[in-house]
């Protein structure tokens, strides 16, 4: 029986955070993440318990089940291909396709996914930098992420993911040429410690430590 979208959008989320983190998935990420009240994500953590996709015991870890991991890759790899057609089919910036993505993705079909994908040429990542996950892939690739922030000065480092939970970010960072598969050098630390000083090529700038964090420029194994 196809899963009912709010099904599919815990199974995403549960998926995302585990990328990213050493420990399991809270019930209290999930209120946080989806916007939700407590009472809410613990009915629908309990029907994907029902429904042998995750596991979790009372005021535990909400774990994924061999089952949910498929479902969940399948979901994570649909939002990804779609928000990369987005921007390479379509115009969309990096700041605009999360949410479009979001509605996209329940309405499309596994053999529409399978066509982008190929037209797109078997993309890795997304515009983000964030892992398509293959066809039929059930593991989360899970990665403690090495932000530009942390970053010693007078190396260089290249960027190979910056988080979408802030288009407001987004932006900016484009705006300042921060995206996926650049150089950056980080200088001399600044008097201000929430500020950053970097060179991208022959350009100086200095930026936000906080949208300095968004920035993985590495990973360490979870």
């Amino acid at each position: 029986m196809p899963l009912s979208t709010s099904n599919e959008d815990y199974l995403k989320t549960i998926w995302n955070i585990n990328e990213w983190q050493e420990t399991p998935v809270t019930s209290g990420q999930l209120v946080k993440t989806l916007g939700l009240s407590p009472s809410t994500v613990s009915e629908g953590v309990a029907r994907l318990s029902a429904l042998g996709l995750v596991r979790h015991a009372p005021y535990g870890a909400v774990r994924l089940t061999g089952e949910g991991q498929q479902e969940a890759a399948r979901m994570v790899r649909a939002h990804r291909l779609l928000e990369t057609g987005l921007v390479q089919l379509f115009g969309y910036s990096w700041d605009e396709v999360h949410d479009e993505a979001e509605r996209l993705e329940h309405a499309v079909s596994d053999l529409f996914i399978e066509r982008l994908d190929h037209k797109l040429g078997h993309p890795a990542r997304d515009p983000h930098g964030d892992i398509i996950p293959a066809p039929n892939q059930s593991e989360v690739p899970r990665q403690i992420p090495v932000t530009l922030a942390t970053a010693e000065p007078g190396t260089t480092v290249h960027v190979k993911r910056v988080s979408d939970n802030d288009s407001d970010v987004l932006v900016y960072l484009e705006g300042a040429g921060i995206v996926p598969g650049i150089a950056v050098t980080v200088e001399k630390s600044q008097s201000d410690p929430q500020l950053l000083a970097i060179t991208l090529g022959d350009v100086h700038a200095i930026i936000p430590l906080a949208a300095a964090r968004a920035v993985v420029t590495g990973t360490a194994d979870a």
